[in-house]
């Protein structure tokens, strides 16, 4: 969700839509080659369950690297789903999803930080805010990576 950290990895990002995901739940539990706990989007068609995040373009020539930087296919898969605007209009998008999981994984602070921020700058509801902010994160071992990938806010 952070726009600074998905133009790091893909310039030509740029946010088109913050919306709704119904009948999905976020969760930390993609078994990262790093041993911690990435997001997903869980599907659990529980009518009380909902992502809230934003939905990016990119340029075609651009969903290579983008892949190959989420893992797709090694851990993550694709698949189209329906996500609701503020406005209430749907827009069928494809996203990622986790193949491989743990549940006692934790994501590394970075990680954790990198989706609050995401948040925050737009402007999802607080109360979902606040549920991300209580999930449980571990430190990262090397500190120079929790360096690295925090620079990006500076």
């Amino acid at each position: 969700m952070s726009t600074p950290r998905l133009i790091d990895r893909v310039p030509s990002a740029k946010a088109v839509l913050v919306g709704r995901l119904e009948r999905h739940s976020l969760k930390f539990h993609k078994s990262s080659k790093d041993g911690s706990g990435k997001c997903d989007i869980e599907f659990t068609n529980d009518q009380n369950d909902v992502v809230y995040g934003v939905v990016f373009q990119i340029l075609v020539s651009d969903k290579t690297a983008l892949d190959k930087k989420e893992g797709l296919g090694h851990g993550y898969k694709e698949k189209s789903v329906t996500v609701v605007g503020e406005d209430g209009e749907s827009v069928n998008v494809v996203t990622y999803y986790a193949t491989n999981i743990d549940s006692s994984l934790k994501p590394y602070c970075w990680y954790k930080e990198h989706v609050v921020r995401g948040a925050k700058e737009h402007n999802l509801p607080a109360v979902y805010i606040k549920s991300i902010e209580a999930v449980e994160s571990d430190p990262d071992p090397d500190p120079k990576n929790n360096k690295k990938e925090l620079s990006i806010y500076r």
